[in-house]
């Protein structure tokens, strides 16, 4: 996708006649409306407002970036509007505003819709590119003119990484590193980074920028950088990572400053006159307490901390034993001994160890960078200590993920206690007092936790173990159509985390029913779009068809994410469709009781399934469903 597709010309205005900042927004946002880009003027206006609030994105020089990512928003949508008299849209350089670039993301926008929108962003700090656009009169000049300079960039772009190429080792040039943010990440953020590059470029000094947008931290920060920079410069109304640069000249300011005061930033960060920063532990994890965001996503954002660090040691070790039980069933294992499946040949035995040794990690792991996500490096002792009195106390993965919680709080809450110490003690609170206290602190609380834990533990293992019929069926359909709801987020998440925690207690019954129906359902949503751009054509843009192919592999892949960008664009009829089919396949799967020792993989590890080819069978029918439903309710695409 690139900025024409997003510059819609049904909803520009190209003679705005509002002359103040409420009036410009109102009418911007009722054309969104009338176009059908929105689906509630409220709501969509609300974020438009909130934003605002934090501070004007009236830009100067005559441009603004009104912007807001909620439900409201039916597909991502640039509206451009020009003025001809001017509005008094309170701009940060206080003169009136011309040029309007209102934009709207899904929530869930995907990287490719960010990535167009961060694009548009670069473009406008062009004064020569803005000038032209003044004097456009027609939407088809103005999509003709951000197709003619998006070109040119990328052309620009390829020449400036063959320069850097061959410049690499001149030491002689000054060297700044920058990081720019803003709340939402899709205008100011790159605005600032392409602004920042180019003054840089203009005063012959070498510069590398981090951005932390909507999509993500790309061109993060290495310490080599951090170390050989002369400066730091730190444009943001967000909170970033800033314990890396300790005692390094570092100028902090906003976002807005490294779009508009770039060369007094530069010049600051590397003439010596920037002051030194210093680290404290406010600055990690007490700093997380009051950070951005409601309690539940600081709660969501330190579980998957944890969740993504464990799952490489499921995913080895739980292949690691599947592949010991396949070894045994190939060579043979004589009637009287199956109990040792597994163990019962040398070359099984082996597979079994380093697969059981794997999975012997996995709850410390969890619990450990569960508390370190809380509470920064003095976590990781106390809760890799929980997770394994977890594990040996047998309250199993709800124990590790209570105990990884209950760490990074005491830890926490140490801290506070510690804090009135002199200077003096800060090496030894760290080395000493937080991993001492720390340790025996949560210990003492495992040991009472453990109780109530390991009965818990124990139902839900009873539970997996006694799951079919009508019963696996349900809960097969739930999780498969969980998988589907949301695509990689939090509910999805959830329900793969209760897939993969299945697998340990359900090793020595072939595998977990859970696990087959969780990755069921995750694998219909991208082959379900495979589907739908074969069959119905008319649906879909010619950039969708062309992701057709890309939604098999990653479907087959068990890669869910691949269907997001579908979703985003139109979330009120795809989103159902994929939770009907992921359902139905779930459902089958756990409804026949098909079994599966691995927690990823896709087709690749069909041979690890209890029954293959009818697994394939039931996800064809969920993908097919799906794709059906899609394509009768999603409306035709205007040619």
């Amino acid at each position: 996708m690139n900025i024409k597709d997003l510059l819609v010309k049904d909803v520009m205005i190209m003679d705005l006649q509002a002359t103040d900042k409420k009036g410009a927004i109102d009418e911007m946002v009722q054309k969104m409306y009338d176009g059908g880009r929105i689906s509630d003027i409220e709501t969509y206006k609300e974020g438009i407002l909130a934003r605002e609030a934090q501070t004007s994105t009236g830009l100067g020089d005559g441009i603004a970036m009104p912007h807001a990512k909620n439900s409201a928003v039916k597909e991502a949508t640039v509206l451009f509007a020009k003025s001809n008299k001017g509005v008094d849209y309170e701009a940060l350089d206080g003169q009136p505003t011309y040029l309007f670039f209102m934009i709207a993301a899904p929530e869930g926008a995907n990287d490719t819709h960010l990535q167009a929108l961060a694009a548009l962003s670069r473009l406008l700090i062009d004064p020569d590119f803005v000038a032209q656009l003044k004097e456009t009169k027609t939407p088809e000049a103005v999509q003709n003119l951000f197709q003619s300079a998006e070109e040119a960039k990328e052309a620009e772009e390829k020449q400036e990484q063959q320069e850097q190429n061959v410049n690499t080792d001149d030491s002689a040039r000054k060297f700044v590193v920058a990081v720019t943010a803003c709340p939402t990440g899709i205008a100011h953020t790159y605005m600032a980074e392409d602004a920042l590059k180019k003054k840089a470029k203009e005063m012959g000094i070498e510069i590398k920028v981090e951005t932390n947008g909507s999509e993500g931290i790309k061109n993060r920060l290495t310490a080599e950088d951090i170390a050989r920079a002369d400066g730091v410069i730190v444009a943001a109304d967000k909170k970033v990572e800033m314990n890396r640069f300790d005692g390094k000249e570092l100028v902090n300011r906003p976002v807005s400053d490294g779009i508009r005061k770039t060369e007094e930033l530069i010049t600051i960060a590397t003439n010596g006159s920037a002051p030194i920063f210093h680290s404290s532990e406010s600055d990690s994890s007490e700093e997380d307490d009051s950070a951005e965001g409601s309690i539940g996503s600081r709660i969501y954002k330190d579980l998957m901390n944890g969740v993504s660090h464990m799952l490489p040691f499921v995913i080895g070790g739980g292949i690691a034993i599947a592949l010991s039980f396949m070894i045994d069933q190939f060579i043979g294992v004589p009637q009287d001994q199956l109990s040792m499946l597994g163990n019962y040949n040398e070359a099984a035995s082996w597979f079994n160890q380093i697969g059981g040794a794997a999975f012997g990690f996995m709850l410390p792991v969890l619990a450990g960078f569960i508390a370190s996500s809380i509470a920064d490096r003095p976590g990781l002792v106390a809760g890799f200590a929980a997770g394994a009195l977890a594990n040996t106390g047998g309250a199993g993965f709800l124990g590790a993920l209570v105990g990884g919680f209950l760490a990074g709080y005491v830890i926490i809450f140490l801290k506070k206690v510690f804090k009135g110490l002199p200077k003096s003690l800060d090496g030894i609170k760290t080395i000493l007092f937080y991993p001492v206290f720390g340790l025996l602190i949560t210990g003492g609380l495992m040991l009472l936790i453990n109780i109530p834990m390991k009965v818990i533990n124990d139902g839900l293992n009873n539970f997996l173990l006694g799951l079919d019929g009508t019963n696996a069926a349900l809960l097969g359909a739930l999780l498969g159509g969980m998988m589907a709801i949301d695509l990689g987020g939090p509910i999805n998440k959830a329900a793969y985390v209760f897939g993969t925690a299945s697998i340990a207690a359900t090793v020595t019954e072939g595998g977990s029913i859970i696990m087959a129906s969780v990755m069921a359902g995750g694998m219909v949503p991208p082959l379900a779009i495979f589907i739908a751009t074969l069959i119905f054509k008319n649906k879909f843009t010619k950039d969708q068809k062309d992701a057709g192919l890309t939604n098999l592999v990653m479907g087959l892949s068990f890669v869910t994410e691949g269907a997001i960008p579908f979703a985003a664009a139109d979330p009120l009829r795809t989103i159902p469709s994929f939770v009907v089919g992921s359902a139905l396949a779930g459902g089958l799967v756990g409804g026949f009781g098909i079994r599966l020792l691995a927690p990823h993989g896709g087709i690749f590890v069909a041979l690890l399934l209890s029954h293959p080819l009818l697994y394939l069978v039931f996800i064809a029918i969920g993908a097919v469903v799906s794709a059906l439903v899609l394509g009768i309710v999603k409306k035709p695409v205007p040619q």
